[in-house]
């Protein structure tokens, strides 16, 4: 969601309200956040305030490969854990918009789990959306879900250029 935001608004994730909409007036059995840490650990601030608002941080260090690729993925733990939990909630809430998801969806659904995705519409998978049982576009309300970033003008200032001859 944190380069989501990014990448299509330009700006940070209000991560509490996006998880009391996910709530929805229901009881929060459990609030987790994936993470990746980096060498130069830039992420520790983050994943501190994601953790100051109820969620329960689980990171992963971000995996360099032979050649320099490099990877960060919470795949198999989300769905490890959405799985783990299942007999003992009701409802899980995914907030991604990954299509990889889909064949998690359809077995906890199976299961008897109701499945509702919360994400940008713009980078969320047509068939996760459609798998899931429910879905909340966070680009419908972009000021409530997204917050101004405070170090960007939101408009810019007029300049006068002075020509001397």
């Amino acid at each position: 969601m944190y380069y989501s935001a990014r990448a299509i608004h330009a700006r940070k994730v209000n991560f509490k309200n996006v998880l009391e909409q996910a709530v929805s007036g229901r009881q929060l059995v459990r609030a987790i956040a994936y993470g990746i840490t980096t060498e130069e650990a830039h992420e520790e601030e983050f994943h501190d305030a994601l953790s100051a608002q109820g969620f329960e941080v689980k990171t992963k260090p971000l995996q360099t490969f032979m050649g320099g690729q490099k990877k960060g993925d919470w795949d198999v733990g989300i769905a490890t854990d959405v799985l783990r939990l299942e007999p003992k909630i009701d409802v899980a809430v995914l907030v991604c918009g990954d299509g990889d998801f889909v064949p998690m969806v359809e077995f906890a659904k199976e299961k008897g789990l109701r499945v509702e995705v919360v994400s940008f519409r713009e980078s969320t998978s047509k068939n996760l959306i459609e798998s899931a049982d429910g879905f909340f576009d966070l680009s419908s309300k972009i000021d409530q879900f997204l917050i101004k970033d405070a170090k960007r003008p939101t408009s810019r200032p007029k300049r006068t250029v002075k020509i001397l001859s």
